[in-house]
């Protein structure tokens, strides 16, 4: 097997580039020369205050890197990819904090052999350096029943501690109360991680095996496997799975939650879920709970304590009380928290409902007059041979489309005829057009829904009674056919609809100075020009629509959209002539 492809420059130096980057990108932060510490840039702002420090394996950004910042922490180490940094980097950070004038150091650690022994044995030569220092280490993981010696895993739970114990240290708390108050904190926080996939240290195979359709429950951050087994399961089934288990009271490790608990919950990516499951998971997760009578107060949902590419995600619960949620809720600079509303989750009515389209004036109230005959019997031609044509313009759309513009005009044309069958035509031809605008856009489908939609609600603006019918009748046309340009993106030569409607609306416009002997020749002559029109593309390269992504040398026939708007003009014109 080969090692997973990374894009990195080399396995190395991967680290050292890697915070090198989120230190350029920052104008908040600094490195130390010679060490992979990561240093808040402002140190000035910790004088009389305590500063916080935290730190482990590389591998898990944005911890501890993207947490600091204002009202977290101060400083950060870094080791090797899942490896515990060196005791001299610790020290090193920790005397720099202690130079800039922090009244004491509190180290924020996991549980993790490695990290107990570098962190301890830096804090041991600090407090020889005349150092304040305290350590505090996080153990949350709930995975073990019963726990071995190592003690209780240290997982996302840590980053609510870096939280608000840099909370505290903002407002002047001193080191020992702070210590005291996230040590009881600590006892009401709970964790459980589940992974779809293995992932792999840079230059190395993937961390454990797992067989398609299976996934692991209860693992660590550093590639390591859970406690067991699981088929894939939906996303709902997981939640539960894993909630119940973080819950259980049968386990060493349970996190006691009873019904009117209140909680603040993290759902973190362990690096390679999309977003979209990430958001089912987190709307999953907080169903869970409220169903159980816990209140959900806070939710963060993200990327916050990753193991490189791993398809996982783990939950974190922190029991809260109102001191809790406040120092949560306290504003911090660190760019990898997120920005949280500090509303409850919980109780919040969360669905807010549309606002009723009101009708346009006397849009029920239709009257029939001299106009509705002859419209009635237009829409009726133009219905007949849409049905006819259908099975044409779909072998047309099937050389250049999808095959369904035959489908999708018979359909507007059924849904015209049985609104034709229980209503009046009103006597405003402007009504007549909203009416269809409204059925095309509802029953048609497909873009050809959309633009003859956007076509019928643009002209229906422009024809109202007034004196020159036919005038009216253009400029309603010609503003139609604006707006399918405005907002299809096509023009005339792109080999669409338009270059059947837009030589035939050219021509129509000359109805607004051709005396009434003279409009039929008009229509005659518009009909004509879109038939001409359609028959064109033929020879056109599609620049528009479905068309333009096949080689041109494939189309060879007529655009069926095109085809249709020269098909609808003639039924219209025939209708008016009187032709059966």
């Amino acid at each position: 097997m080969e090692p997973k492809k990374k894009l990195i420059n080399s396995v190395d130096s991967c680290v050292d580039e890697a915070l090198c980057g989120l230190v350029r990108a920052s104008g908040g932060l600094s490195l130390l020369r010679g060490h992979r510490v990561v240093l808040r840039a402002d140190l000035d702002n910790l004088k009389g205050k305590v500063a916080l420090l935290s730190g482990g394996g590389s591998g898990h950004e944005p911890a501890h890197g993207g947490y600091l910042g204002a009202g977290m922490l101060s400083a950060a180490v870094a080791g090797g990819v899942f490896a515990s940094p060196p005791p001299a980097s610790i020290l090193a950070a920790i005397l720099c904090l202690h130079h800039a004038g922090a009244s004491g150091v509190l180290l924020i650690v996991k549980n993790y052999t490695g990290d107990r022994l570098n962190f301890g044995l830096a804090a041991e030569q600090a407090r020889n350096h005349g150092v304040l220092v305290d350590m505090v280490i996080v153990a949350e993981d709930c995975a073990f029943d019963q726990p071995s010696k190592a003690g209780r895993r240290g997982l996302c739970g840590t980053i609510f501690i870096h939280k608000l114990a840099g909370a505290l240290a903002e407002e002047g708390c001193p080191l020992d109360q702070i210590v005291s108050k996230v040590t009881e904190v600590l006892k009401g926080i709970g964790t459980l991680g589940v992974s779809l996939s293995p992932c792999s240290v840079p230059g190395c195979l993937p961390s454990f095996d797992l067989p398609p359709g299976d996934m692991e429950l209860g693992l660590g951050i550093h590639g390591e496997p859970g406690i067991k087994r699981l088929k894939v399961a939906s996303a709902d089934e997981l939640v539960k799975t894993m909630i119940d288990h973080i819950t259980n009271p049968d386990s060493q490790s349970h996190l006691p939650l009873k019904s009117g608990d209140s909680v603040v919950v993290c759902v973190n990516n362990l690096g390679a879920l999309s977003c979209l499951e990430m958001a089912v998971v987190t709307g999953a997760a907080i169903i869970c709970l409220e169903n159980r009578g816990v209140v959900v107060a806070r939710v963060m949902s993200g990327s916050f304590m990753t193991s490189l590419e791993m398809a996982g995600v783990s939950l974190t619960l922190m029991r809260a009380d109102q001191e809790t949620l406040r120092l949560f809720d306290a504003k911090t600079s660190a760019p990898a928290w997120p920005n949280l509303s500090s509303v409850c989750v919980s109780g919040r009515s969360y669905i807010t409902d549309p606002q009723a389209v009101s009708p346009r004036p006397h849009a029920d109230t239709h009257s029939e007059g001299p106009l509705s005959p002859v419209m009635r019997k237009a829409l009726e031609r133009v219905c007949s041979t849409l049905l006819e044509k259908q099975e044409e313009l779909n072998s047309l759309d099937r050389a250049a489309g999808d095959g369904d513009c035959g489908n999708t005009h018979a359909q507007a044309a059924k849904a015209i005829r049985e609104w034709l069958q229980d209503h009046v035509v009103p006597d405003c031809p402007g009504q007549l057009l909203s009416v269809l605008a409204g059925l095309v856009q509802e029953k048609m489908g497909g873009s050809s829904g959309a633009l003859y939609s956007l076509f019928l609600t643009a002209a229906a603006a422009r024809v109202t009674e007034g004196q020159n019918i036919a005038a009216a009748w253009a400029s309603a046309m010609h503003a139609g056919t604006q707006a399918i340009r405005r907002y299809g993106g096509a023009d005339p030569g792109d080999r669409t609809m338009l270059d059947a409607l837009c030589p035939a609306v050219d021509e129509l416009m000359k109805l607004t100075t051709a005396p009434p002997v003279g409009q039929m020749a008009v229509l005659q002559n518009a009909v004509q020009k879109a038939s001409s029109g359609a028959e064109s593309t033929r020879n056109l390269t599609a620049m528009a629509g479905r068309a333009s992504y096949i080689a041109a040398e494939r189309v060879t026939l007529p655009d069926p959209g095109a085809m249709a708007v020269a098909a609808i003009l003639r039924a219209v014109l025939e209708s008016l002539e009187g032709q059966k």
